[in-house]
């Protein structure tokens, strides 16, 4: 049933995306992927069993991104890898970057189920450990490492929340060199002297910035 899930998840995401809750059926959807209602039910029980693998998927796509940063050998290697991987889900995947973040309300449900939940939990965990050992190595100052991730995390949700509403131009090149300067300049108040310096230096090294178009 693989490659059946995967077809029915994608269509269920993007009629949930585009049509909202009040939208989304299991006749619509079994209409989008071309079966019959009764099918579908013998894979779920309703809609909010649906939702609910639909925002598995977009986790377990997401933790596969980012979580490829653990075979970086450095602390920072390892946040700056997790930078990239984030930065290259939301790009190729919307939809799923989408999901993450819908609440239980919107999707019909008291809870999001506690598979999910312990995901979810698991990349925040993640996010606080890259930003702990950096704090750890001396890369970053002295600051609690969770409130430290969740300003950082604030920051590449907001400009990637841009991007999607077209509000820093539509070129991809343009946006991820946009996104690694202003990446750079958070770090820049955020580290130690010492890597301040390094980081500053770095950027008078590095090449010219794709220009890109903001809309209005």
């Amino acid at each position: 049933m693989s490659n059946h899930r995967q077809d029915i998840l994608a269509r269920a995401c993007d009629l949930y995306l585009s049509q909202g809750l009040d939208g989304f059926s299991m006749r619509g959807l079994a209409k989008e992927v071309g079966v019959t209602a009764p099918a579908l039910y013998r894979h779920y029980d309703g809609r909010e069993a649906v939702l609910a693998d639909v925002m598995r998927e977009a986790h377990r796509a997401f933790m596969s991104y980012i979580y490829r940063a653990l075979e970086a050998p450095t602390p920072f290697e390892r946040f700056e890898k997790a930078g990239e991987g984030y930065l290259d889900f939301a790009i190729e995947n919307p939809r799923w970057y989408a999901m993450l973040f819908s609440s239980p309300e919107r999707l019909g449900m008291t809870a999001i189920p506690d598979d999910i939940e312990a995901m979810g939990c698991a990349i925040h965990q993640f996010w606080i450990d890259r930003v702990g050992e950096c704090v750890r190595a001396g890369i970053l100052r002295e600051a609690d490492p969770f409130e430290l991730s969740v300003t950082m995390w604030a920051h590449a949700h907001g400009m990637v929340q841009l991007y999607y509403q077209g509000r820093l131009g539509k070129d991809v090149d343009g946006f991820r060199a946009l996104f690694k300067e202003s990446g750079q300049r958070l770090m820049a108040g955020v580290a130690t002297k010492e890597f301040a310096v390094q980081l500053t230096d770095g950027a008078k090294q590095a090449p010219a910035p794709v220009e890109f178009q903001t809309t209005t």
